[in-house]
């Protein structure tokens, strides 16, 4: 009786085996099944940039190396790929514009690659006067500005919102009447980290970059930056690096005046990208560390004229893609 019930068990043990991998589709079976034969090589530095000019400025540094056997995984629609920068392992790869996609490609990573800590680079809009375009800014810390409550002109914000944006103070002339947008008042983020008691999240507004990673990068600053596009389009002044700022992220690309202007008066943020929170709020739950490094590569509104970015971004990306070669150097 007892040697029937264990082929029974058996037979149905392999049944569900059988079953479990004939739902997995083939290719991602496939791509499983590399990312377990590369894992057996790591651990890894993972490396996360947004779209295609900042990834065109990283390859162009040729700093990447392609490894021999993997060079790269397709995985969910995204093409991670494998490597080395300067002598370390890496996993690099391009997450797509906005919070969502930064959150669920760093996510991805963490779970499927076997990381020691996550690398995240790009441009951002520069909010600060004293920052200038093609500067790159390592921040110490990131919040998300695009947790809204949107209420009618005479609302009551929360107890607890950390800022208001009133948009009757923006009427020409200023004071006359009402404006019917009312007034926005700015909330926390909810974290949950491994670290933390299970299905309770903390409310968090601003995500600190991990103090190890940013006293390397300290030993950055100083370093040299291009000035030119191209010889028709140069910078009027030597970029520098600066470490220890603040920055912004929200699902907006800031192109406004006052808006730029609010973001610095109200939270001494120095850039505003659309994605950096995402990937650093990510990092920390899952419990490893993270930092950001970003070219300035537009002024967010506050230039005359058409924004910079198309003229500039180039410039910014490469800028930042240098910082991040030679802060991998830096790693142990």
């Amino acid at each position: 009786m007892a040697a029937k019930q264990f082929v029974a068990l058996l037979f149905l043990t392999l049944v569900l085996i059988f079953v479990n991998a004939s739902a997995i589709p083939s290719n991602r079976l496939k791509s499983l099944n590399i990312i377990k034969e590369v894992n057996r090589k790591g651990p890894y530095v993972g490396l996360i940039t947004v779209y295609p000019p900042e990834e065109n400025a990283f390859f162009a540094s040729k700093a990447f190396k392609p490894d021999g056997k993997h060079p790269f995984v397709d995985l969910s629609g995204r093409r991670f790929r494998v490597g080395k920068v300067q002598g370390k392992k890496v996993i690099y790869v391009r997450c797509g514009v906005g919070m969502v996609n930064a959150a669920a490609a760093t996510q991805q990573m963490l779970d499927m690659f076997d990381l020691t800590g996550i690398v995240h680079f790009g441009i951002a809009g520069n909010v600060d006067n004293s920052m200038s375009i093609g500067d790159v800014t390592i921040p110490k810390q990131f919040a998300h500005t695009g947790i809204w409550d949107w209420l009618n002109p005479n609302g009551t914000l929360p107890a607890n919102d950390i800022a208001e944006l009133d948009f009757g103070s923006y009427n020409v002339p200023k004071g006359d009447g009402m404006n019917l947008l009312g007034k926005i008042g700015y909330s926390y983020e909810q974290f949950f980290s491994k670290s933390g008691k299970p299905n309770t999240a903390i409310p968090l507004f601003w995500a600190q970059i991990s103090e190890r990673w940013l006293q390397l990068a300290a030993g950055l600053e100083g370093m040299e930056l291009e000035r030119c596009v191209n010889s028709s389009a140069c910078l009027s002044q030597k970029p520098k690096l600066v470490v220890g700022l603040r920055g912004s992220t929200a699902n907006i690309f800031v192109d406004n005046a006052a808006y730029r202007d609010f973001l610095y008066q109200t939270y001494a943020v120095s850039s505003v990208d659309m994605e950096s929170f995402a990937v650093v709020m990510t990092s920390l739950s899952n419990g490893y560390p993270v930092i950001v490094i970003r070219g300035l590569s537009d002024l967010a509104g506050g230039q005359t004229g058409q924004n910079a970015i198309q003229t500039f971004g180039p410039l910014a990306a490469r800028n930042a893609a240098q910082a991040v070669v030679k802060f991998i150097g830096y790693l142990s």
